[in-house]
């Protein structure tokens, strides 16, 4: 009975910490709705895989602050984007470019595949060429 109550007590605990709530007042409902597309397309730099929207760490509370300022400023999405990817490089965005060096991170498993498949074939072809030896008088195997 007192660890089923140690369980609802850790199970519940989370719930009554106090969470940070992020409120901006936004001059327009287009606004918003950028916004929230913006922090869910953008990652945090400091968080793995994890997006400006998911994250509590200050760096993301810092980028939101960012990205609702610039918004109301005026800029355009793709300002925005070219802008926190100038500040942190092309991991910030969850899709990046396919090109330079991360071009080769889309190509390397798919090298690695084809050499083992080219393996693969080898040993079997290898296999199938060997002669099989054939029964000697007097082995019962049977």
């Amino acid at each position: 009975m007192i660890r089923f109550l140690l369980l609802c007590w850790v199970m519940l605990l989370p719930a009554a910490l106090p969470a940070a709530v992020e409120t901006f007042e936004f001059s327009s409902d287009e606004l918003r709705e950028r916004y929230q597309v913006l922090v869910e397309k953008l990652r945090c730099p400091k968080c793995q895989n994890q997006n400006l929207a998911g994250s509590d760490s200050p760096i993301s509370a810092d980028l939101r602050r960012e990205v609702f300022l610039l918004l109301e400023e005026g800029q355009s999405d793709q300002q925005i984007i070219d802008f926190l990817v100038a500040r942190y490089g092309t991991f910030i965005l969850y899709d990046p470019p396919k090109e330079g060096t991360t071009r080769w991170v889309w190509l390397i498993p798919g090298v690695f595949l084809l050499l083992g498949i080219g393996l693969v074939v080898m040993v079997l072809r290898s296999a199938s060429r060997r002669p099989v030896p054939e029964a000697v008088e007097g082995d019962d195997y049977e």
